[in-house]
């Protein structure tokens, strides 16, 4: 892993992405002349103003991404959140103003987005946003295109990720490490192979799913809620979408899943899933030299984790 980054060495990767998405965006016939920054974590998302366009351009990623990579999954993002809105489920949709494909300019894959006003006064309510992730399953139900098996979970990243963390010890002890690698031994198979998760959890159904924690990537628009930032949608149990939200947003859950025809939460997919969302959690300690402050973010979630059975009782 790299050196921390600098507020300074941020500040110039974001102004790096702004142009790239200000040419890449003039390129496809937009209007820019006020570009301004409306999000910069894990991306950079910028309104290309006066245009009603998002470009939304991933910047902190794992080392094994490539950009061949990164297009093929926003690809997949597009398609999935064009045909939502084409069913009309409220999502917030690709740009009808320039084609629905990912572009690749100075080293950056973006994706470009109908710019839809935030209603900034709106606190967001998780409660109602879990509730209302049941609504969103319903509808991705009938999606038809494909989807791998749970590749939101991103194996080759948690994998990888143990090598990594042995020469940061000041971000993860040796104890600490080992217990991930010994999870992940338990866990890994039934992550990478559907036939594994099938033979586990018997009965339960695989259907397409958004990937990301839906109750936390719900817009506030001025008129109303929109689901966004497919960009881990994936094929999987609903429970993924649930893991570490604890027990009062799981009941919200099961409340939309009953309006919907659906199945409650399964308590021991939820147990694997809120495993294996630990292991992101650290191999997520890895992408901290790319965005320092994200530490703060992880840590409570490893506090928590080291009081969790081990690898969610799979191994007993």
């Amino acid at each position: 892993m790299t050196e921390l980054v600098t507020p300074q060495d941020i500040a110039h990767r974001t102004s790096a992405v702004v142009d790239a998405a200000v040419g890449a965006g003039r390129d496809l016939g937009l209007t820019v002349t006020d570009a301004r920054v409306l999000h910069d974590l894990f991306s950079v998302v910028v309104h290309l103003a006066p245009s009603p366009v998002v470009a939304r351009i991933p910047t902190v990623l794992p080392g094994y991404v490539s950009l061949d990579s990164q297009a093929r999954r926003q690809q997949t993002e597009l398609d999935v959140a064009r045909w939502l809105a084409d069913q009309a489920t409220p999502v917030i949709p690709p740009s009808p103003l320039v084609p629905r494909e990912p572009v690749q300019r100075d080293g950056f894959s973006m994706t470009f987005w109908q710019f839809i006003e935030e209603d900034r006064d709106k606190e967001p309510d998780y409660t109602a946003n879990s509730e209302i992730t049941a609504d969103l399953h319903a509808a991705m139900r009938a999606y038809p295109g494909r989807l791998s098996f749970l590749s939101a979970a991103e194996p080759q990243f948690i994998a990888e990720s143990h090598a990594l963390l042995e020469k940061r010890p000041d971000l993860i002890g040796p104890a600490d490490l080992d217990r991930a690698r010994r999870e992940w031994q338990v866990l890994e198979p039934l992550v990478r192979s559907r036939t594994a998760f099938e033979k586990a959890f018997p009965g339960i159904d695989l259907q397409p799913i958004h990937g990301d924690f839906p109750p936390a990537n719900i817009f506030c628009g001025v008129h109303g809620n929109l689901y966004a930032d497919f960009e881990l949608v994936t094929l999987g149990p609903v429970e993924w979408d649930l893991a570490a939200l604890g027990p009062v947003l799981e009941s919200a859950y099961n409340r939309g899943a009953q309006r919907n025809g659906m199945r409650p939460l399964n308590e021991d997919v939820l147990r694997f899933v809120n495993a294996v969302g630990m292991l992101r959690v650290i191999a997520s300690l890895t992408l901290v030299p790319q965005l320092p402050s994200l530490v703060e973010y992880l840590q409570p979630a490893v506090d928590q984790w080291q009081t969790m059975p081990f690898a969610g009782g799979m191994a007993e």
